[in-house]
């Protein structure tokens, strides 16, 4: 397993446009993918359930992935999110 700790920088949190630009990097990969926040993790290739967590500017959030590509999951997702600004 493969994880990478980032912090959300953009002012209005991991909304709806970033974090369907992140599902989609998520779903181009084989492995299973994860996001944790507060306790709380939800699969990385569903909208819904990234959404639902309601992850605020200044959060700390854990991407995990876990699979024949992991190491190219968390970089492909981590530079998609980057990318949009919205972690540092």
């Amino acid at each position: 397993m493969k994880q990478a700790t980032v912090k959300v920088i953009d002012p209005v949190g991991l909304h709806a446009r970033p974090a369907t630009v992140a599902v989609n990097a998520a779903s181009e990969c084989k492995s299973d993918i994860s996001v944790a926040f507060k306790g709380r993790e939800m699969n990385m290739k569903s909208i819904m359930g990234v959404m639902s967590l309601g992850i605020p500017t200044q959060a700390e959030i854990v991407i995990s992935a876990s699979g024949e590509d992991e190491d190219q999951a968390i970089d492909k997702i981590v530079n998609a999110l980057r990318a949009q600004k919205v972690i540092e």
